[in-house]
């Protein structure tokens, strides 16, 4: 019987734990697919976690989460580092890699964890305007660019491309009468 009252991933090694990965089912659909997976994590005291994942687009996403016991929320995005591994190897082959740029809109596509270093001011809002005006001339919202760009929320990006647009990098967003 489990003592405590949450899970908790940050007090465990990896090697205490397991981690296996099945195909659940997959979609055919207009020449793409859609596949989920099942993953779990458990542990030789009983812990355990279970995921389902779905592979859509070039992207995966974790659909349902269930663990006995409960996931703090601190566990639940420190989960992410303990299946990470074994669902890429699984679902690799439906995933475009977001460094090839043959694939129109893979380097937009790809999502990003960890928030990359990204300079302040002058600098910072030159880098924006530039990832903002790439994303137009190739199709692709720009807003969902500067967001992949710097790894802040829609919010914070749209302040940044504020910023940009104050300081004469971008066009004004109205034409003023």
């Amino acid at each position: 019987m489990l003592e405590a009252s949450f899970l908790n991933l940050s007090d465990r090694h990896w090697q205490d734990g397991a981690v296996s990965v099945w195909p659940a089912w997959e979609v055919q659909e207009g020449g793409g697919a859609t596949a989920w997976f099942n993953a779990r994590l458990s542990f030789p005291d009983g812990a355990r976690v279970e995921v389902l994942a779905v592979v859509a687009g070039g992207r995966l996403s974790l659909e349902d989460v269930r663990a006995q016991p409960p996931l703090s929320l601190d566990d639940l995005a420190e989960l992410a580092d303990w299946i990470e591994g074994p669902l890429f190897e699984a679902c690799g082959a439906m995933l475009p890699d977001p460094v090839e740029d043959s694939v129109p809109g893979a380097r937009y596509a790809a999502a990003r964890r960890a928030r990359p270093a990204w300079p302040r001011g002058t600098e910072g809002r030159r880098l924006v305007a530039e990832e903002y005006l790439t994303a137009q001339r190739e199709g692709f919202d720009p807003v969902l660019a500067v967001m992949c760009a710097t790894g802040h929320s829609r919010r914070k990006s749209l302040r940044l491309i504020a910023g940009a647009r104050d300081a004469g990098l971008l066009s004004p967003r109205h034409a003023r009468r």
